[in-house]
Order: C-alpha cells, then sequence, then structure tokens
C-alpha cells in the first residue's frame, strides 16, 4: 500500500538565522519484510531489500516501486543491497547458508555469485570503493572475521579471511542492522565496526590486504550493544552510532566522533535520543541517524543531537549522486527525508 505525501514530522528549527522545515514522507508501507538493505544511486534510482527474500527499486524518485519477493529465496533476509544503476545490484543475506545475488537487467532475474553452507556463516555486510571492487565481511569462525573481496564488480568472491591476521574476542562480532557498520573511500580504504563483548574499529588502507585495529568507546559489553552503523565524511572525520538495541530510549554513550580517520574517538555535547542502527552525513555539518525509537539529526557534524520524529528506522541513506535521502524499516517502509529553507 502506498502513503505519498504523508507528514510524519514537520518541525521548525532556527540555525544561524534561517528556519528550517524537516519532513520524513512515507513512500512505501504494507509489505510482510523488515528492510535493512537500502542503496540510493542518485536522486531518481534507489534500491532496497529486506527479510523474506523481497526486493524493491524505483526508477522515478519514488513515485512507484517494483517489488519482488525471489523464487526459491523466500526465507532469506537479504540485509544489505549495493546498487550501482537502474539495472544493476548485489545483495547479500544474513544467516546460513549465506548467499550473495547479482542482477544486471533492474531486478527482473537473479544470479547467485556466492554460497556458503556452514552453519556458523553469518554475513553483517558490504561496500565497494568503486563499480568493480567490493568487500563483504561477517562474524568470526573460529575466530577469525569472515572477509570476501571482489575485483570483477561481484561476479565472483574470494575468500580473504586470512589478511586480517587479528582475532576477535569471545563474544566480539557485528551487526547487520542496516549494512553501514562497513564503509569504504575510494583510495583503498575500509572501516568495518566490531560489537558485543568488545567494540574495535578494523581499518585497512590498501584494499583489504593489510589491517590495523583500534578501541572504540562507545556502549559495549554484551550482545545487545555496540557500534551498529558509522559513516565517513572523508578519510579522517566520521562517526559512530549504537547503544544498546534491547535498551532503545537509553541515551548514554550512544555516538562518538572522530577526527584522525578512527584512531582516537570523543562523544558528542548532546548525545542522539536513543540506540541507533544507521547514520549518515548529509553534507559537512549535516548529520542523520535513525533507530527503532526514532530518527535524530545535527546541523554541527555530530555535536550536538535533536529528535525530529518519534518514528524509527533500520536504515538511512543519502544517494551516491545527489541529494536524495531515503529511510527504511519494518513493515516495507520506506520513506523520504526533506530539509526546506524557509
Amino acid at each position: 500500500m502506498t502513503f505519498r505525501g504523508t507528514l510524519v514530522c514537520l518541525c521548525l528549527l532556527f540555525l544561524t538565522g534561517w528556519s528550517f522545515a524537516q519532513e520524513i514522507k512515507s513512500l512505501q508501507s504494507g509489505k510482510n519484510t523488515s528492510i535493512r538493505g537500502l542503496s540510493v544511486v542518485d536522486n531518481s534510482v534507489a534500491w532496497a531489500s529486506g527479510s523474506n527474500g523481497y526486493v524493491a527499486n524505483t526508477k522515478n524518485g519514488g513515485k512507484t516501486w517494483i517489488w519482488k519477493q525471489l523464487p526459491g529465496y523466500e526465507k532469506f533476509d537479504f540485509r544489505d543491497i549495493e546498487a550501482f544503476s537502474a539495472q544493476e545490484a548485489i545483495i547479500m543475506s544474513a544467516g546460513s547458508p549465506a548467499v550473495i545475488l547479482k542482477t544486471t537487467d533492474g531486478g527482473l532475474s537473479w544470479e547467485e555469485v556466492y554460497r556458503n553452507e556452514s552453519p556458523d556463516i553469518f554475513l553483517d555486510g558490504m561496500d565497494f570503493w568503486d563499480r568493480r571492487r567490493g568487500i563483504v565481511y561477517g562474524d568470526p569462525i573460529k575466530g577469525q572475521m569472515q572477509l570476501l573481496r571482489t575485483k570483477d564488480g561481484g561476479k565472483s568472491w574470494e575468500d580473504i579471511s586470512a589478511n586480517l591476521q587479528e582475532s576477535l574476542a569471545d563474544g566480539e562480532a557485528s551487526f547487520a542492522a542496516s549494512g553501514t557498520a562497513i564503509r569504504t573511500a575510494s583510495k583503498g580504504q575500509v572501516w568495518i565496526a566490531t560489537g558485543g563483548s568488545k567494540s574495535r574499529i578494523f581499518f585497512s588502507d590498501d584494499y583489504a590486504k593489510s589491517w590495523n585495529f583500534f578501541p572504540i568507546p562507545i556502549l559495549q559489553g554484551n550482545n545487545s550493544s555496540g557500534p551498529f552503523s558509522i559513516a565517513f565524511l572523508d578519510t579522517q572525520t566520521g562517526i559512530a552510532a549504537g547503544g544498546d538495541y534491547l535498551k532503545d530510549t537509553l541515551r548514554r554513550n550512544n555516538l562518538v566522533l572522530t577526527r584522525d580517520g578512527g584512531f582516537s574517538w570523543f562523544e558528542p555535547d548532546v548525545h542522539p535520543f536513543g540506540y541507533r542502527s544507521a547514520v549518515e552525513y548529509l553534507n559537512k555539518n549535516v548529520v542523520i541517524a535513525t533507530g527503532t525509537s526514532g530518527t535524530d539529526i545535527s546541523y554541527d557534524g555530530g555535536k550536538t543531537w535533536k529528535n525530529i520524529s518519534k518514528e524509527g528506522f533500520n536504515a538511512v541513506r543519502k544517494a551516491k549522486q545527489g541529494n536524495w535521502v531515503l529511510l527504511a524499516g519494518s513493515k516495507g517502509r520506506i520513506s523520504v527525508f526533506r530539509i526546506n529553507k524557509e
């Protein structure tokens, strides 16, 4: 069922003398799927993926969406998606068996390009450096984080887990909450956040050949807490959001900032208003974060936060090329976020 034009939240902020109207409008709702995978190509094209084998895409800025429940994958949970155009996209499932599928015809057909039947496999997220080179990561097996890399646009995947020689601690893993606990930058950099019993940032600047790791001082210590999402404005300026999803209104230590590429972190002056599973830079000043208990905005690079809606989502992404911002969540909800200067 489509609810175009439904205003979820409209509020006014006064910042540097300007009045800003923020709105979140529902574009889609009512599908039996929880969307966690979201990829926005430009101001017209976007893709989403979720539980029960569902994938959706739009080519006209969200006016209409094409939904498909993939035959044979009705019980799969597609936690992440990477789209390159209206025709080409890659989806990744969490849980066992783990699969990666690719389409080159706008989602009409999908080719399975990777499968892992291990009962211990659990993929968490993926990102791409460019159209050909990408990386997928997953929870540890016998202490070793699982890493896959492609050099041919996702047609084939190589297991490079041995490149990361640091073992994860007992109870240390990651969260497949929005596909954004992994981020890449164009010159071979990649950051991966782990949580649970121990929270760290794993970093590589040579396309995942060699790795460093740093502690991240965010809420941690149990299997429901840690950093659930990271974002980087550039190779030095970044942000990590999370908390404890079982205590989703807890505001303590749920977001931290870095100015040195993840080596060190500091807390904001005003925290987000609860657990947040996704965070995204809209520009150098404006940052949005969302989670099950609501959606927040920062106009100073993440230093202070204001709640703009009690409606929560799983994921939020900005267009790779453009300014379109989408949010997605449970029951097939897809919404658009706008800021209008009045």
